[in-house]
């Protein structure tokens, strides 16, 4: 299906370029000179003919593919009118001079191609454009105003004035031929209107948009060559060859329309600034004011003129001065005199439509300060913004002249970096800001330290806008931060904590997670005691991932939570049938979850599994600052008969009181302090201590991470009752495990 539509993509293409090709005979007869003025006329006609069918035929085709909204759909329905009446205006005047007869004026396809003028003008006007609020829309108004007066002026004087002055012509052929030049007036309006407003799909819309100005620039020289000067053009003359040039865009434009990417959005089309048409306009008006008062007198008319003339360039000299000055104030940092938030999403968005290539690179710098919240407390406001006036000084010390550098607000930053010559350079500039920030502020008699953690994104094939380039270099940011603060992070896709996130959250949803079992033996005697639940990742590019390569993230992002849930009930259905206790991890983030009781209670009714073989571990995040309400759903847990377990015991800043306050039964000691329990002392003693306090407190205790034989009659020998590691057993899959419990009764 694919290859077709390339196929069928390719002759549309090869189409458009081969009728285009057709328009070359009028420009040969042009220079050449061949043939009679009716002879002319006919190949113009027919080499015009083509184009006009297939611009036609492709506007159809466009409008009934779909693909179109509501509105850009009316749009292109109304130019399909005009694109319709065109070609029958051409056929009209091939059958008129196939048919023998001298066409008069204005003639039928006089009239065809007059009433086509005012479907193009309405169809340019619907066309969607930039959205723009209710001031924005009254400026627009008032440009476009603006433009068409001056023009409006310039058609009276030079066409529909000496038009009406033509004394004893038929006053019909008179009207006639001064609703041309409004028509034209309207086409001008339309194009203006449409310069101004910014449309997208904007090559089409160019395209389009140079059809109708060469239609206009082509009506107004036949017009005011014969009102003003009594020459005539006659076919294979310039304004012929402007009329058939703007066929060929009219079916360009609608040829692009079909091809154009919506994802790509084409947003180099819209880079053209055009608000220095109404200045342009009225210098023109003005200068043809002069000409045509060339023969006044300097009293009264001529000061009059030279002083309306001087004031409104005094006006327009203020005026853009004040929307300099507007420009500035809208587009910089009041406290830093840095570049703000919108002036920095222009700079990137730039940014983005550059072409990648080779020697050639864009990156943009996040900055986040450390430890600035701790100034702001401790000395005030005005030590903090002390603190962000000298970033700013640092950011100007560094970046190149053409970068940008601004506050996106708090003590957040960027830097744009266009054009720079590799991204090592990149890299330089975000070490020299690192080491730069880390420079003391002089605040009264006191130095503020403060460092700042820095992400950098690249602009690569692949990027879509402004927003995923800074999302980027935000997710190399907190990755800095996350690994010590104070330096710089590259962003990697493997940093996308929202692609990340969703693709755990797809995990969740497509079943790709798995359980491994880990055995908890009776020191003693090495009997299975129970088993411990552990989540692993059957990544469908990456293989099997185990817990660190996912769940410090799947915290962070909230995905833990149904994880986790997926895990107990996964537990809870294959450890069923197993005479053996069950312990499943517990994160901080699924104890907090008001519904936890409700949640858990419901997943052992579902799979069966009893209460009293289930036991919750918790890590000592939890344990350290546990609330009331921490507390109760712990302990209504307990009340079920559900057992709660310490995790990794001793790695953490877990409070000794509160292992009285929470519902615990058992310890699991890190295996930190196992690993070298058999032949470090001090090892020993901390170990034989964590025992000790366990006793004190009547909790069991369970080593983890036993590798040796060594290690275990050690622990034994402290009186610790129960262990698990790679010594007794690796996690394994359930279906393993009920293999070795069965194996060992």
């Amino acid at each position: 299906m694919a290859d077709a539509r390339t196929h069928l993509s390719r002759w549309l293409t090869a189409a458009v370029w081969g009728t285009g090709a057709l328009l070359g005979l009028i420009l040969v007869q042009s220079v050449t000179g061949w043939g009679t003025e009716a002879q002319a006329q006919a190949l113009n006609d027919l080499a015009q003919l083509p184009v006009t069918l297939l611009t036609a035929v492709l506007g159809l085709r466009l409008i009934r593919r779909g693909g179109l909204d509501r509105r850009e759909r009316r749009a292109w329905l109304l130019l399909e009118v005009s694109f319709v009446l065109q070609l029958a205006g051409h056929l009209a005047a091939l059958a008129v001079r196939f048919g023998g007869r001298q066409p008069g004026f204005p003639s039928m396809p006089d009239y065809l191609f007059s009433v086509a003028i005012p479907f193009v003008v309405a169809g340019l006007l619907l066309l969607p454009a930039e959205r723009r609020n209710r001031t924005d829309r009254l400026k627009l108004l008032i440009d476009s105003l603006i433009v068409v007066a001056c023009a409006c002026m310039a058609l009276w004087y030079v066409e529909i004035g000496p038009l009406l002055e033509i004394p004893g012509v038929d006053p019909f052929v008179i009207l006639f031929s001064t609703a041309v030049p409004v028509l034209d007036l309207l086409l001008v309006f339309a194009l203006i209107t449409l310069l101004l407003r910014r449309p997208e799909a904007g090559a089409a819309v160019g395209l389009l948009g140079a059809s109708m100005a060469l239609k206009v620039v082509a009506d107004s020289t036949y017009t005011i060559a014969l009102v003003q000067f009594g020459i005539f053009f006659g076919p294979g003359d310039w304004p012929f060859l402007l009329w058939a040039a703007g066929s060929f865009f009219s079916l360009l434009a609608v040829h692009r329309r079909m091809t154009w990417n919506t994802t790509a959005q084409e947003e180099r089309g819209r880079r053209g600034r055009v608000s220095w048409l109404p200045y342009v306009a009225i210098v023109f008006a003005y200068a043809l004011l002069a000409f045509v008062a060339r023969k006044q007198s300097l009293y009264p008319l001529g000061g009059m003129i030279l002083g309306v003339v001087v004031l409104t360039a005094l006006v327009i000299a203020r005026q853009v001065f004040a929307q300099r000055e507007n420009r500035r104030l809208a587009v910089t940092d009041p406290l830093t005199g840095l570049s703000n938030r919108a002036l920095i999403t222009e700079s990137l968005t730039e940014l983005t439509r550059q072409p990648v290539r080779d020697g050639r690179h864009g990156a943009v710098l996040l900055i986040d300060l450390d430890r600035f919240k701790p100034i702001n407390d401790a000395y005030g406001h005005d030590a903090g913004d002390a603190v962000l006036q000298g970033v700013a000084a640092a950011l100007r010390a560094v970046i190149r002249s053409g970068d940008t550098a601004g506050r996106l607000g708090g003590d957040e930053f960027a830097v744009v970096l266009p054009a720079l010559p590799s991204r090592d350079a990149a890299e330089g500039i975000a070490e020299r800001l690192v080491d730069a920030l880390r420079t003391p502020v002089v605040f009264g008699n006191q130095l503020l330290h403060v460092e700042a953690s820095v992400g950098v994104a690249f602009h690569e094939e692949g990027t879509a806008d402004a927003e995923q380039l800074l999302a980027h270099a935000d997710a190399a940011m907190y990755a800095a931060k996350r690994a010590g603060r104070g330096h710089y992070r590259v962003y990697t896709p493997d940093l996308d904590t929202r692609a990340r996130d969703a693709e755990l959250w797809r995990a969740v949803e497509n079943d790709e997670l798995v359980v491994h079992f880990q055995p908890v033996v009776d020191l003693a005697d090495g009997g299975c005691v129970a088993v411990e639940a552990l989540v692993r990742w059957n990544h469908p590019e990456r293989g099997l991932l185990l817990p660190g390569a996912f769940i410090e993230l799947a915290e962070e992002t909230g995905a833990v939570i149904p994880i986790g849930e997926w895990v107990l009930r996964e537990a809870c259905r294959q450890a069923a049938a197993w005479p053996v206790k069950l312990s499943v991890n517990l994160s901080a983030r699924q104890v907090v979850q008001p519904g936890l009781v409700e949640t858990i209670c419901g997943i052992l009714d579902e799979t069966g599994f009893p209460a009293e073989r289930l036991v919750l571990e918790l890590t000592e995040s939890v344990v350290l600052q546990p609330d009331e309400q921490t507390v109760a759903r712990l302990s209504a847990l307990r009340d079920r008969g559900i057992g709660i377990s310490i995790d990794d015991f001793g790695t953490g800043y877990a409070a000794l009181n509160y292992l009285r306050t929470l519902p615990v039964s058992v310890l699991k000691m890190d295996r930190s302090f196992v690993a070298a329990v058999d032949t470090d002392p001090d090892a020993y003693a901390v170990a034989e201590a964590v025992v000790r306090l366990a006793h004190a407190y009547r909790l069991k205790v369970v080593a983890e991470g036993i590798e040796t034989a060594a290690q275990a009659q050690c622990l034994l020998e402290l009186g610790c009752t129960y262990g698990q590691g790679y010594h007794f057993a690796r996690p394994m899959p359930g279906g393993a495990l009920a293999e070795l419990l069965a194996a060992a009764r």
